[in-house]
């Protein structure tokens, strides 16, 4: 089963409510986008593909564009409100088209920048990039084929020919830190992908049919070759690459000496100590770990302290 882009989700809200408010109650107003384009008090956010205009201070931001500076050809999307009530919209462009705007400082992602930001902004470039690239890449009916007329402030789309309604997708993913009983090792492997630069939790797609227990127990077994219990949830964190929702847990293997790389995805793992965890957390020795952004960071460090 292909695995999911683990390896440098966003590290936004994951428990809580978002830092901005969505406003879905708005959606359904008629010429919400066309109002907010003509406040002069709505914030823009371009993307490009999954990245967005970085701004050229040294701080890590990502800018923020009045309605009229944006170039034409975009597809609008309503974000929802900031904190003092003004609009945030997404103006998204396609990958594959030229860059709509120079910029001195450069384009950013979630992967590239999305650890550095404040929550408020993390959240609004992950809900940007995950709604734009839907805004740019479904713009047709996959039932007819028809063209899908974007509705609810870019929502939702509805068939021209034959009236099928569409949504933006999640596809869940659960990833999972294992540990032995007494939660004094925890075990991580290598992805062929990574060519055993770094060692991460284990991850999969929850497929059709599956509850995420069921899935946790399937992709363990699969990929690490070891039995688990004691399934506890962690976190979740919302991956849009290209539209994933990671789903965090923590789990015992039943037998430590079971663990076996399936040779396929995952080419090396291995059972690390707290103070061979601590060492990589801190930059030093051999062992590399997923970046400072990713949700799979943030179950071996609260492992780690726990």
């Amino acid at each position: 089963m292909s695995r999911p882009d683990a390896a440098a989700p966003v590290e936004s809200v994951t428990t809580g409510p978002a830092a901005v408010d969505r406003a879905a109650a708005e959606r359904d107003e008629p010429g919400l986008i066309d109002r907010a384009r003509a406040d002069g008090r709505t914030r823009v956010i371009v993307v490009h593909g999954a990245l967005a205009v970085r701004d050229e201070s040294d701080d890590p931001r990502i800018r923020s564009f009045a309605p009229d500076e944006v170039p034409a050809g975009a597809e609008w999307g309503f974000v929802g409100r900031a904190a003092d009530g003004a609009a945030v919209l997404v103006a998204a462009f396609p990958a594959d088209a030229p860059a709509p705007l120079e910029s001195a400082g450069g384009w950013a992602g979630p992967r590239e920048i999305g650890a550095a930001l404040d929550p408020a902004s993390a959240d609004s470039l992950v809900v940007a990039v995950s709604l734009g690239r839907w805004l740019t890449g479904h713009r047709f009916c996959p039932s007819c084929g028809g063209d899908a007329v974007l509705r609810q402030a870019g929502w939702s789309r509805r068939c021209d020919r034959c009236g099928r309604e569409h949504f933006p997708r999640n596809d869940p993913a659960v990833i999972v830190a294992i540990t032995d009983a007494a939660r004094e090792r925890i075990l991580l492997g290598a992805n062929v992908n990574w060519r055993g630069q770094m060692h991460s939790c284990f991850a999969g797609f929850v497929e059709a049919g599956e509850s995420l227990e069921t899935s946790i127990h399937r992709e363990m077994l699969e990929e690490a070759g070891v039995r688990v219990t004691d399934l506890r949830y962690v976190r979740s964190q919302a991956w849009p690459f290209p539209h994933s929702l990671m789903l965090g847990f923590e789990a015992t293997a039943v037998d430590p000496d079971e663990a076996r790389p399936d040779g396929t995805e995952i080419i090396h793992l291995q059972w690390y100590t707290r103070a061979e965890i601590g060492e990589a957390l801190a930059g030093r020795g051999e062992l590399g770990l997923p970046g400072e952004a990713s949700i799979a960071r943030r179950l071996i460090r609260e492992w780690f302290e726990s």
